[in-house]
């Protein structure tokens, strides 16, 4: 095991965060073993990308606490964010920098020295294709090379941990399964944690998958284990079945299964 030999990468105790009236994440357990791609699945307002905020520690939780790596994200932030990397919703690339200078800035925000900096530059450069786009302006390219920039501005200071929010949101799918391709090369070397709404794409990379409902983890473990679980074959029918009846459980609506922005 790496960095201090702990039992999992990331691991969540009783991590919850209330807007308000509103919990969008209630009292979340869940364990992320080291080297593995887990997905986050659940309906917009599953409290998915809330989760990763706080996994990030971008956000406070109100209550509860997750540890990366064994460090908190309440009392050790500056840890969490040296050890981890994201990828969020929004691309978050600066347009008016050239791929190149996107590169090279989040190296000095990471602090790196000339020849890491060459050396990581050039393995992302191969890893997505990007040295035939990188003296281009960022606000030139398609939303396929902005979204490879922004996964790679994310693993530019070598995380241990790499958080992927949503990464081929409105993507079309020759570019989706391209970045697929890309992500699938990182497993065992990067801990990965996806949130997708993308049924195959889970089903594709996922070495474990957890669905959340109404801020709850509602269920976790491999595909073939949640199809044991609800009886049906493939994962968006178990994940409708798991989604479906979990939110009429709690009485609320299933809301969007299918791509869209994630609110709480």
């Amino acid at each position: 095991m790496a960095d201090g030999g702990f039992a999992y990468a990331v691991e969540t105790a009783d991590l919850t965060k209330r807007y308000g009236a509103k919990t969008a994440v209630d009292g979340l357990r869940l364990a992320v073993k080291e080297g593995e791609l887990f997905s986050l699945l659940g309906v917009n307002g599953a409290g998915k990308s809330t989760t990763i905020r706080m996994l990030t520690s971008l956000t406070a939780p109100t209550s509860g606490d997750a540890f990366v790596l064994g460090h908190s994200v309440i009392r050790e932030r500056y840890e969490v964010r040296r050890l981890t990397g994201i990828s969020p919703q929004e691309t978050a690339v600066a347009e008016k920098l050239t791929v190149e200078e996107n590169l090279r800035f989040m190296a000095d925000v990471r602090s790196l020295d000339a020849e890491r900096r060459e050396r990581l530059t050039g393995e992302l450069y191969e890893l997505f294709s990007l040295g035939e786009v990188k003296k281009e302006r960022a606000k030139t390219l398609s939303g396929g090379w902005k979204r490879k920039l922004s996964i790679a501005m994310a693993l530019i200071g070598e995380p241990k941990v790499l958080f992927l929010d949503e990464p081929t949101l409105g993507l079309d799918v020759l570019a989706r399964r391209e970045l697929w391709r890309a992500v699938e090369s990182l497993k065992g070397r990067v801990t990965v944690v996806l949130t997708t709404h993308y049924m195959e794409e889970a089903e594709a990379l996922s070495d474990r998958i957890g669905v959340m409902i109404g801020g709850k983890l509602a269920a976790v473990g491999t595909l073939s284990e949640l199809e044991a679980r609800t009886g049906k074959k493939g994962l968006e029918e178990a994940f409708v079945a798991l989604a479906s009846g979990g939110e009429k459980e709690a009485g609320i609506g299933l809301g969007s299964v299918g791509g869209g922005k994630e609110g709480l």
